[in-house]
Order: structure tokens, then C-alpha cells, then sequence
């Protein structure tokens, strides 16, 4: 499948919110998309309504930072540590677990729908029947503490295309790829750079690994996040976008960034592999495309809001960013 240029990129709608949206699903050939919200809500919200009017669903008890759709099954993760499965057919919820023992970071589902992935601050990221909501595996691959005997923090989680990889990033910059099925660890790789800890004046550290994404292939994988800093109290260092041979544990491009300043909080690679798209930012936000294999940055776009998180068409040609009070929806092709 050719994916359209970066070229033809184009703002859709901007729909403004009174509230910080952290996380959206939705499925191709669907206007509804889900956003789980820093008013501690998960709504649903037709794209395509003359006038954007979300729908508030269901509610968490602290900031709903992950939503995953498995079929009609919508999954939800906050800073409560619990996961919620919710029909979207029936408009009901199913069961809520207290699925972790610190705050949840990321949810995805798996491209097939049958596992959901869920990372905390308890590092840990667990592997869930989609249907069922059993542990299919509790995977353990990162440090409680960081070097400098600080509490870490796991942010980051993705499947391979084929829903046979996993893979994990948490704030010190250490990656783990996984096998989904048995649970295996494969192989591991750094971006230490991410990971900026102040010595002198505040004891303190910022950054971390806030995006993966696979190739298609699911020989490569992209790392997002920032480059060092220099005020810690601020998201100053350039967006940055490292990407690694896994098996070998190899960085073959970065993108060390010149123009945008923040975290890179969501990666995905077009089918066709011609290109990478990261999203985030700091006081503003921005959309930046890369030619991996040619290892040059396409085009970069700000964004009118800080980008939490996007949903992007499996034929990449429409992408919908979701931040601070502001969703936007962009159009390719």
C-alpha cells in the first residue's frame, strides 16, 4: 500500500476542549473516536457531526491516560491503576480491575484485538485476554530505580505489525522487545540521551522513552522522546527520534531535532515504510515526518496544542491529534 506524501498534509478540523485529552482510539471506517481525558473521563465523539459534541461514557478516578479498541471493546488505563473494559455496542461496562500498583502510562490493544498491553509505573507491563481480561503475561524487563536510586517510570509500549513483537521503553532510556506469545525477552536497546538527571540543583530527572513504533517489517524500531536539557523544570531539549536494529541492539538514524522543542509522545511508520511520523511538543505542538532510509526529516508542522496522542488510518491518510484542550484532525492525499 503507497502511503500519500507528507506534502499533502492539510488541517482537517480543530475541535476545542476545556479539558487536557491524553489519549484516543478509533477504527477505520469509523467517525467515532474515544478520548480518555484529565477530568478523569472517557468520552466518545463523532468526527464527523456537524457540531462535535463528545459524550462522556464512563469515569476513572484520576487521569485516563490510555484507550485501546479490541473489536467493539473499548480498554481504559489511569493514574488509579485500573483498567476498565467497556462495550461499545451494548454501552455498558464490563469489569474493572486494579490492574497495576502505580500509574498507568500507556494502553494499547494488539493489531488482531486479542491482547490488550497495558505499562505502568510499577514497571511492569502486563499482556490481557482482550475478551476474557486475564493476565496472559506480567512482563518484567525494567528497573524499579534509576541510576541515581530514583523512582523510574514506564511510559511506553507498542506491537509489531504482525501482533508478534513487543516492545517497552521506560524514563532511563532502556528498551525491551518481547515475544507477545510466550513472553520472552529478545533483545534490548538504549537511548540514554532521552534520560537528562540533574546533579547539582535539583536532584531531580525529566525525559525518558514516551514513544515506540515498529516498522512494518518489524525489523526497526523508532524511539521518541527529547534531548537533554538544560532547565529540568521545563521541556526545553529538542524533540528527538532514535531508530534501532532491535536484533542487533544497533541506533542506524537519529533525529536529534532542530526546530521543535519537547517530547516525542507518539511514533507511527507508514505502510509502506517511506516515512515516520512523530508527534508531541512542549508550550506548543507539532507533527514531524522522516525518510528513515534516506535519514532526513520530510517536513515538520506546529500544532496549535501540546500532542498527547494521535490515531493515524491504516492507509496513513488521516491523523488526529489529540492534546491540550484541542483535538485536530489532519488529512493526507
Amino acid at each position: 500500500m503507497k502511503a500519500p506524501n507528507p506534502d499533502t498534509l492539510k488541517l482537517h478540523k480543530d475541535y476545542s476542549r476545556s479539558v487536557i485529552t491524553l489519549a484516543v482510539a478509533r477504527t477505520d471506517g469509523s467517525e467515532t473516536a474515544y478520548f480518555g481525558c484529565s477530568d478523569f473521563k472517557v468520552y466518545a465523539g463523532d468526527l464527523a457531526a456537524a457540531k462535535f459534541e463528545p459524550k462522556e461514557l464512563y469515569g476513572h478516578e484520576s487521569y485516563v491516560t490510555g484507550v485501546a479498541l479490541a473489536g467493539t471493546t473499548l480498554v481504559s488505563g489511569g493514574y488509579d491503576g485500573k483498567l476498565t473494559w467497556f462495550d461499545t455496542a451494548a454501552g455498558k461496562t464490563i469489569r474493572t480491575h486494579d490492574a497495576h500498583a502505580k500509574w498507568i502510562r500507556k494502553v494499547i490493544a494488539s493489531p488482531d484485538g486479542a491482547l490488550v498491553a497495558s505499562v505502568a509505573d510499577d514497571m511492569v507491563c502486563k499482556l490481557w485476554d482482550a475478551k476474557t481480561g486475564k493476565i496472559v503475561h506480567e512482563l518484567k524487563g525494567h528497573k524499579e530505580k534509576t541510576p541515581n536510586d530514583f523512582g523510574s517510570m514506564l511510559y511506553a509500549v507498542c506491537f509489531s505489525a504482525d501482533g508478534k513483537l513487543l516492545a517497552t521503553g521506560d524514563k532511563v532510556g532502556h528498551v525491551v522487545v518481547w515475544d507477545a506469545k510466550t513472553g520472552k525477552e529478545l533483545g534490548t536497546c538504549e537511548a540514554p540521551v532521552m534520560y537528562t538527571w540533574d546533579k547539582t540543583q535539583r536532584l531531580h530527572s525529566i525525559g525518558g522513552i514516551r514513544s515506540l513504533a515498529f516498522s512494518p517489517d518489524g525489523k526497526q524500531l523508532a524511539v521518541g522522546g527529547m534531548g537533554k536539557v538544560g532547565n529540568i523544570d521545563h521541556l526545553e531539549g529538542k524533540a528527538r527520534v532514535e531508530v534501532f536494529d532491535w536484533k542487533e541492539g544497533k541506533r542506524t538514524v537519529e533525529f536529534p531535532g532542530d526546530k521543535f522543542s519537547g517530547l516525542v509522545n507518539r511514533l507511527a511508520w507508514a505502510p509502506d515504510s517511506s516515512w515516520l511520523v512523530g508527534a508531541g511538543g512542549a508550550g506548543e505542538g507539532f507533527l514531524c515526518f522522516f525518510d528513515v532510509a534516506a535519514k532526513k526529516t520530510l517536513r515538520q508542522e506546529k500544532v496549535m496544542t501540546h500532542v498527547h496522542d494521535f490515531a493515524i488510518t491504516a492507509a496513513a491518510d488521516q491523523i488526529t491529534c489529540v492534546g491540550h484542550n484541542k483535538i485536530v484532525t489532519y488529512k493526507l492525499g
